[in-house]
């Protein structure tokens, strides 16, 4: 695939996400919808011209190492709104200050609670980090990303009833993870779980 400039090849990068995604949210058997988004993700990651794993590196990547699926690790859960509004502010390299407000807290069982943060910069979006009791060890140090429908990663949920689908097992890892080009909103302190997860995306 080539590309007239690299904004056009960002662009088909995220139409390739949400349609990974759509086609994820169709398929009713969950351990099937992963082994999906596993091969797709993984075809974004080795040959598109977007992907974060550097270009010289692409063609010795063999895919990102991902864990076995567990369903016990897919919740569909409740958005808690009776909290108190806060305001996270990510200072970026590029892109300035990335501003988000807490828009609730998912109760996970067995796991813990992961604050739901709303993006408000243009368009706006749900986004929802985890940084886990592996972090740094076998999952990436900075903690992986369960949802960001502005990016297309939404596993979907009834909205209207409050509720997302949430599948640690759909963890993956930012793309500051395979470059320092990048620069990406790190899970704050309020999406950090004591327990290990290995599950979705490991680190290599």
């Amino acid at each position: 695939m080539e590309f007239a400039a690299p904004a056009l090849a960002v662009a088909d990068w995220r139409r390739r996400v949400f349609a990974l995604y759509q086609s994820v949210r169709a398929e009713s058997d969950p351990a099937a919808a992963h082994a999906l988004w596993r091969a797709g993700r993984d075809d974004l990651l080795m040959h598109h011209p977007a992907s974060p794993v550097p270009e010289d590196e692409r063609a010795a990547y063999g895919g990102a190492p991902v864990g076995e699926y567990r369903p016990e690790l897919r919740f569909d859960a409740v958005i808690d709104t009776e909290v108190k509004r806060d305001r996270w502010e990510f200072e970026s390299a590029t892109d300035g200050v990335i501003p988000f407000s807490l828009i609730g807290v998912l109760h996970l069982p067995a796991v813990g609670d992961l604050d739901v943060w709303w993006l408000e910069s243009y368009g706006g979006g749900i986004f929802v980090p985890l940084k886990d009791a592996l972090a740094g060890r076998s999952t990436y140090g900075g903690g992986r990303y369960l949802i960001d429908t502005v990016k297309g990663a939404d596993l979907g949920g009834d909205l209207g009833a409050g509720r997302l689908v949430v599948d640690l097992n759909f963890a993956y890892n930012p793309s500051c993870a395979y470059s320092p080009e990048w620069t990406c909103p790190l899970a704050p302190a309020t999406n950090k779980v004591d327990v290990e997860l290995p599950v979705g995306e490991l680190s290599g």
